[in-house]
C-alpha cells in the first residue's frame, strides 16, 4: 500500500532517542501549550514581544487509578485533552481580542453567571466540548453514513459499503485540513505546532533543549493529535465494518455507542507508537506522519522560544516521572 522507498524516512533518528517522554502539547494562537505529568503550561507571545507563561496543575482524574486501565484511559485522555485544549485556546485568544473588556455580555452569559456563579466558565467549557463532539459526529459519522446508504441497493456487500464510508470520511477530513490550512491565522498555528514537535524531539534525543538544538529536528511526531485522529478513523472503519446496513439509524446509534471503544483502542495504538522505534510502528505511523505535513510547518526561532518556555515549565523534578 505504501511506497517502500519512502519508509526510509522513518529511520532518520531510530536508535538515537535516549528518552521517550509522555509530555505532549498543542499549538495555540501565537503560543504553545505543554502538558506534563504534574503541570500544564501555556506560553503566549504578546504583540509587544513579551512571552507570558501560565501554569496550572493537571486535573485530579489524571492522578487516579483509572488512567492506568487500558482503553478507559484513552477515553479519559480524549475528553480531557479537548477540555484543556479549548481552555488553552481561549486563554491565548484573550491576548489578541480587539473588543473592549467592557463589551456587554450576552443574555446567555449573564444567565450562566447568575445560575452557576464561579463555575460558569467551567460549564461553558464543557458545553464547548459537547458541541465540538456533536459537530464532529455529525460531519464525520452521520453524513458519510447517510451518503453511502444510498448505494446499498446497488452494493450488497457490507464490507465494501463500510470501506466506501471510511474513504469518504477520511477524504472529508483531509479536505477540511487543506481548506483551513489556507487561512493565514491557521498557518501561524501550524508553525507553532511544528515548534512543539521539534522541542519534544530535541528533549527525547537527550540534547539540551535550546533553540539551536531544536531547530534541526523534524516537525513530525508519532504521538501527534493529527495522527491520533487518523488512527481513530482507521480503527472505526475496521470496527464499524461489522455493523449492518439494513437500518441506517440503528447503524449510527451503534457507532456512537462504540465510539469510546474506538477512542480507547486508538489511544493504546498511539501510546505504543510513541514508545517504540520498531519497523511495525514506522509502517503504522506513516499515514499520520504524512498527514502532519499538512498540519505542521517550519517554525522560526521566536516560535521555538515560546515552545521551549512552555516545555521547561512542565518538566517534573523526578527525571523519570514523565517516561511512558
Amino acid at each position: 500500500m505504501y511506497v517502500i522507498i519512502v519508509l526510509v524516512m522513518f529511520f532518520w533518528k531510530v536508535g538515537d532517542y535516549v528518552k521517550k517522554t509522555s509530555i505532549g502539547g498543542q499549538a495555540l494562537i501565537e503560543g504553545v501549550m505543554m502538558k506534563g505529568p504534574d503541570e500544564i503550561a501555556m506560553a503566549v507571545r504578546k504583540s509587544d514581544g513579551e512571552i507570558v507563561v501560565k501554569t496550572e496543575p493537571v486535573g485530579k482524574i489524571e492522578k487516579s487509578k483509572l488512567v492506568k486501565i487500558p482503553i478507559i484511559r484513552g477515553v479519559i485522555a480524549l475528553i480531557n485533552s479537548m477540555v484543556i485544549g479549548i481552555k488553552a485556546l481561549t486563554y491565548s485568544a484573550e491576548f489578541f481580542q480587539e473588543s473592549s473588556k467592557e463589551e456587554e455580555e450576552s443574555k446567555f452569559e449573564k444567565w450562566l453567571k447568575n445560575k452557576f456563579g464561579d463555575k460558569a466558565e467551567d460549564i461553558t467549557m464543557y458545553m464547548s466540548v459537547a458541541m465540538s463532539l456533536a459537530l464532529a459526529i455529525l460531519i464525520f459519522m452521520f453524513i458519510p453514513t447517510i451518503v453511502i446508504n444510498f448505494f446499498k441497493n446497488k452494493i450488497s456487500n457490507q464490507i465494501i459499503l463500510s470501506g466506501l464510508e471510511g474513504i469518504l470520511k477520511i477524504t472529508m477530513f483531509i479536505a477540511y485540513i487543506v481548506i483551513i490550512s489556507r487561512m493565514k491565522e491557521i498557518q501561524r498555528v501550524f508553525q507553532y505546532h511544528g515548534a512543539e514537535h521539534k522541542v519534544i524531539h530535541c528533549y527525547e534525543s537527550g540534547k539540551d533543549v535550546t533553540v539551536e538544538n531544536a531547530r534541526i529536528f523534524s516537525t513530525l511526531h508519532p504521538r501527534c493529535g493529527t495522527s491520533f485522529l487518523l488512527i481513530v478513523m482507521i480503527t472505526s472503519i475496521l470496527i464499524f465494518s461489522f455493523l449492518g446496513w439494513k437500518n441506517v439509524i440503528l447503524r449510527i446509534i451503534m457507532k456512537i455507542i462504540l465510539l469510546p471503544i474506538v477512542a480507547g483502542i486508538s489511544y493504546e495504538i498511539i501510546r505504543w507508537a510513541g514508545r517504540s522505534d520498531s519497523k511495525m510502528v514506522s509502517i503504522i505511523s506513516y499515514p499520520g506522519l504524512m498527514l502532519q505535513k499538512l498540519t505542521t510547518s517550519e517554525p522560526d526561532d521566536k516560535q521555538l522560544e515560546v515552545a521551549i518556555e512552555a516545555f521547561k515549565k512542565v518538566l517534573p523534578e523526578d527525571e523519570d516521572a514523565d517516561l511512558w
